[in-house]
């Protein structure tokens, strides 16, 4: 039943009844009121009947208008004087919330973009890995799609504990392997985890990514820088710090390009055997070697004082959040503790996948195809600069999927080439862009910009190499 009464001219109170609103036949012409009011279809001042006409109007006993009248008066939407009758209240306006400031426009996408730490996602083998999946979807048990160990798909860890001993030297087992999101996630587990052990301080290299320094200040250590030269880090002055941890790229230092020479992985371990630390390799592009095999993982030489962490980032696309770490035996239940606070457990829907990627050799076949693709850009980066801008220096050994770009003396200063790449429409990194804070500034580091030369996809790098070029022409 649907009735109304009407308050002059065309402004109407609509009360469905209780049962179709689900309240009480009360509780109904309360919610109708204060919707007209809320509304402003009663304004102000305007007068409403009287409770026994008012029910008469809706067909309803005059003691529940009486009541609602009673209830809303109470509530502050009416006002009610003998003699004058029931109004509606005068009410402060309501304020609307302040409208959000507007969002800061979104940069223009570059022309050129030789942002490095991306490869070609262009190349991604969308057929391989749907093969994968759909190989994955078919097999998995149904427990793949609960919840389960921390750790990760045993799956997963049988195939990566096989892959990594054959490519990279790496000694570990299942058991020892964690499955996290990404590299970054996996550094922040591994600190955190030494933290809570009594860490406090991590040596980094020089120079490297902002953002992962950021990652194990928020874990709790603070960080101690170590020199880099043609040999990479100045292992030797782990020594003279009071680190626990000390994080390294040995096969490939980033951003300059250049291994860890042996006499300094070897002063490494002896550093963690001598003050009961650890090392954690980050093995971020270790399948990248052009010219000759790649050198083996550093933790090869003591399973039990290095951490190796992988990533599927530059091997297949950062967005699948898939890394690794073969853990010594006395951090494995730390680290998986943190694992289990930050997020449970990773996918296992893409561990699966990549799992049959592995163990099916599409890996392995991708790997040999995108290393010969990233080996024909390097080699035509540097036949380029070698053509148009002799002076500027490739730094580095023929890896990896950046460059870093050394530029001559009287060159101008990254602020200056940082504005015409912006004017040229190209986004790169500069060098002091990875130096670490702890490092502090370095007045004398000459001109000189990182560049990713696998993030274009193949269409775009030969412009991408032209403009830059344009750049970096005296």
């Amino acid at each position: 039943m649907e009735s109304w009464a009407t308050f002059g001219g065309d402004l109407h109170l609509d009360l469905p009844s209780g049962r179709a609103r689900g309240l009480g036949l009360r509780a109904a012409l309360e919610d109708a009121l204060r919707s007209a009011v809320r509304d402003g279809r009663l304004s102000a001042g305007t007068r409403l009947p009287s409770s026994r006409a008012l029910a008469a109007d809706l067909g309803i006993a005059r003691n529940t208008v009486a009541e609602a009248y009673t209830q809303l008066t109470a509530e502050g939407w009416l006002t009610s004087r003998q003699g004058s009758g029931t109004v509606v209240a005068e009410r402060e306006p309501q304020s609307r919330p302040a409208a959000p400031p507007p969002l800061p426009p979104r940069p223009a996408e570059p022309r050129h973009n030789l942002m490095p730490g991306s490869p070609d996602l262009s190349h991604f083998p969308r057929g391989a890995w749907l093969a994968a999946a759909r190989r994955a979807f078919a097999t998995a048990p149904h427990a793949a799609f609960g919840y389960g160990d921390p750790r990760g798909r045993i799956e997963l860890r049988r195939a990566l504990a096989d892959y990594l001993a054959r490519v990279r030297g790496v000694r570990t087992d299942p058991e020892r392997l964690l499955i996290c999101s990404g590299y970054t996630q996996g550094l922040g587990l591994v600190c955190a985890a030494m933290h809570r052990r009594g860490l406090r301080t991590v040596a980094v290299e020089e120079y490297g990514l902002p953002p992962q320094q950021a990652v194990i200040a928020a874990a709790g250590p603070s960080t101690v820088a170590l020199a880099l030269d043609d040999h990479g880090a100045r292992t030797e002055q782990l020594l003279r710090t009071d680190a626990g941890l000390a994080v390294l790229t040995p096969a490939h230092q980033f951003p300059s390009g250049v291994p860890l020479r042996a006499a300094r992985r070897a002063a490494a371990i002896a550093w963690a055997r001598a003050t009961d630390g650890v090392v954690l390799e980050d093995d971020y592009d270790g399948e990248f070697r052009y010219d000759r095999q790649a050198v083996g993982a550093l933790q090869s030489l003591d399973p039990e004082r290095v951490v190796y962490a992988g990533t599927a980032s530059k091997s297949l696309a950062p967005g699948l959040r898939l890394g690794w770490l073969a853990l010594p035996t006395a951090l494995v239940e730390p680290v998986l503790e943190q694992k289990r606070l930050a997020d449970g457990q990773s996918g296992s829907i893409d561990q699966l996948t990549l799992a049959e990627l592995i163990t099916s050799g599409d890996y392995d076949r991708h790997i040999r195809r995108s290393r010969l693709r990233y080996r024909r850009r390097r080699d035509q980066l540097v036949a380029a600069l070698a053509r148009v801008a002799p002076e500027v220096t490739v730094t580095g050994i023929n890896a990896g999927l950046h460059a870093v770009l050394r530029l001559p003396a009287g060159a101008p200063n990254e602020e200056e080439l940082l504005r015409q790449a912006r004017w040229l429409g190209i986004s790169l990194n500069t060098l002091s862009w990875c130096r670490a804070a702890a490092a502090g500034p370095d007045p004398d580091a000459p001109s000189a910009l990182v560049i990713g030369f696998g993030t274009p996809p193949d269409h775009a790098w030969p412009a991408a190499l032209d403009a830059l070029c344009t750049l970096v022409r005296p």
